[in-house]
């Protein structure tokens, strides 16, 4: 694929025809059909579909990897394989900026950025991985600007209000947590825009894309990657797909918050409810981020930049309240924002009743040219959802399940590889741990980019050391597996509604009792309802037989999911006996580093019972008495 996406005229079908295939192109020698990518060695002896480095996941993190497996071998085979276009993804969604220091001027350094990191995330964060990721975070902001991402731009390239003599440098503002100016920006659609020049650099590299193609299972035989288990949602086809390296890059799972969210609905956590089921720990899921300003109705996102950029908090006395919990006030972390607003709605001070409860976020003193050129995506959402011009009013908010700091547990930082050989992990999927109790904003970004080509590097790597493919007799008879399941639940008995009344109901029951502030006595409720909800999930079906297209088996898929892991995120909530970050318990306020220094890690054995174990915090540089580094 020599054309470059920049070329006006390439446009969807272009990219469908050209750099789209089927799972029939993937040879049985184990490279894809085409010219450009050739397999460095020979193929499998059961003549399964095989590509050399598969990922999983159109992101920011997984389109990195697959340009970093291209950039690094070109005679390596590399495909993407992801739900949906890779335009819709929640990389699309983050809209404040991206991390990183790129000057020094003001006196930033990449040691604060891991201090802030650190301290943000409430000090469940491994030092040793904050120091590196926050040392690669700024070349990766220059890497990013050099493949043509089109960051806002200061007139004189100023950082703190101090020249740097570099005319037209990228712009950034505050984000909360931060003690300096180093969130990069696009206006308040960063991610969108960081996106498409990661896509438009993968198509360039000649990366392939498989469509429509659902991540059902990992095969990993005697703790060895082999392969996966695909279905392709257009045909309703299962597919054993082999391969020498694997990199699962799906996102998060707050989309277990159903009804009050800002994540994609393809934010389901397949990734990570297939390496658990693969024999992988999922670390710290207890850890769930509730971004403090998510629209009234349903939580879509107003991003954290209307506050970086001056934005106000209010409550129904008009008084801006965040004075009264922390010093940098509408630019504390999320954490701290977050359990402020419903603060205020629990003790009156906030407008509406129940689930429509809020508070006010305005940006009207900012002035309509501010607003138009800094902040023209959330006034357009609310616009969009409220009917609501954030030039003449302010806008109803409440905090929305936004983030998820745990995920796939990480072995090794340089190389985001597990305890599965050949399996690497990257972006909200995986947990190192960066983020720690809390994630800072403007990291999440920054993570996707620099996991994504650390995690490309470490399978391109450990594929080209690899003689060939396995057997797939384990990946063959798990596609059997999922072939009979189809048949059993898809076969057109099911009530239409039942399954997302059980979907609206788990949403309901996170909210209710795993939610900002959670207690024992809640927990254990929800941890008794979640196996209800389990148990009536086992006796569902589906009311569609047909394989065609059958989205009704893909919601069944991913609610399967959603609830193993919110079973897994219920059972570590239960068991953490303090306060940390995003897990506020009422019943124990107080942070514990005495006992829970330590990252929970959920397990599954083969026969589905959940168990919970710990694993100690790495602090190295960083104090835990919030002094910071000299």
């Amino acid at each position: 694929m020599e054309r470059k996406m920049s070329e006006s005229n390439f446009n969807r079908r272009d990219f469908l025809k050209s750099a789209c295939i089927s799972v029939g192109a993937l040879s049985l020698s184990g490279c894809v059909d085409t010219d450009k990518s050739k397999s460095a060695d020979g193929g499998n002896e059961g003549g399964l579909p095989s590509v050399d480095v598969l990922v999983i996941g159109s992101g920011g993190a997984g389109l990195r990897a697959a340009v970093a497996v291209r950039k690094s071998n070109p005679n390596l085979s590399v495909v993407v394989a992801t739900k949906m276009m890779p335009s819709r993804n929640a990389t699309c969604m983050a809209e404040g900026g991206i991390n990183g220091v790129t000057s020094f001027s003001g006196g930033d350094s990449y040691k604060l950025h891991a201090y802030d990191t650190v301290k943000g995330g409430a000090y469940l964060v491994d030092q040793d991985a904050a120091i590196k990721f926050c040392e690669l975070a700024g070349p990766t902001i220059a890497e990013m600007d050099y493949i043509g991402t089109l960051f806002s731009r200061n007139a004189s390239g100023g950082v703190d209000g101090k020249e740097s003599g570099v005319p037209g440098g990228v712009a950034q503002r505050f984000m909360g947590g931060a003690s300096k100016k180093r969130c990069n920006y696009s206006a308040d659609k960063t991610g969108h825009i960081l996106m498409h020049a990661c896509f438009d650099d993968a198509v360039s590299n000649g990366v392939k894309f498989l469509i429509d193609h659902e991540l059902l299972e990992i095969s990993a035989p005697e703790g060895k990657c082999e392969g996966v288990v695909l279905r392709n949602i257009q045909t309703g086809d299962f597919y054993p797909v082999l391969c020498k390296a694997l990199v699962i890059a799906t996102g998060g799972y707050t989309r277990m918050f159903y009804n009050r969210t800002s994540v994609p609905y393809i934010a389901t956590g397949d990734g990570i409810a297939a390496a658990l089921r693969a024999g992988l720990g999922f670390s710290d899921p207890e850890m769930v981020q509730f971004h403090p300003t998510g629209i009234k109705s349903g939580g879509a996102l107003i991003t954290e930049a209307a506050r970086g950029e001056g934005g106000y908090l209010l409550n129904n006395k008009g008084e801006r309240f965040m004075k009264n919990y922390h010093e940098k006030m509408e630019l504390a972390p999320r954490d701290v924002v977050a359990r402020a607003i419903e603060t205020e709605i629990r003790e009156g001070r906030g407008y509406g009743e129940g689930l429509g409860a809020y508070v006010l976020l305005d940006v009207r003193h900012l002035g309509k040219d501010k607003i138009l050129k800094a902040l023209p995506k959330i006034r357009h959402t609310a616009i969009l959802f409220e009917g609501i011009d954030l030039i003449e009013e302010p806008i109803p908010i409440r905090p929305t399940a936004h983030y998820s700091m745990g995920g796939i547990e990480v072995t090794k930082f340089d190389d985001m590889s597990t305890k599965i050989s050949g399996l690497y992990t990257a972006g909200e999927a995986s947990c190192i741990s960066i983020h720690g109790a809390n994630r800072l904003g403007g990291n999440s970004l920054t993570d996707a980019v620099v996991t994504g080509k650390l995690a490309g590097l470490g399978a391109a790597d450990y594929a080209a050391k690899q003689s060939g493919f396995g057997d797939g007799k384990r990946a063959s008879e798990l596609a059997q597996k999922w072939q009979a399941k189809f048949k059993q639940i898809a076969n057109g008995s099911g009530k239409a509604n039942e399954m997302y009344e059980l979907r609206e109901e788990l949403g309901a029951q996170l909210w209710d009792n795993m939610g900002i502030f959670r207690t024992g006595e809640k927990l254990d409720l929800l941890s008794q309802n979640l196996e209800g909800i389990k148990a009536r999930y086992d006796e569902l079906h589906v009311a569609d037989a047909n394989p065609v297209m059958n989205t009704a088996f893909t919601d069944y898929v991913e609610l399967g999911n959603l609830i193993l892991l919110a079973r897994c995120a219920c059972l570590a909530a239960q068991k953490r006996l303090e306060s940390r970050g995003a897990h506020t318990r009422e019943d124990y306020p107080k942070r514990d580093d005495k006992n829970f220094l330590k990252h929970s890690i959920v397990t599954m054995n083969d026969a589905g019972e959940l168990s919970l174990g710990y694993k100690e915090v790495v602090v190295t540089e960083f104090s835990l008495d919030g002094r910071k580094p000299q």
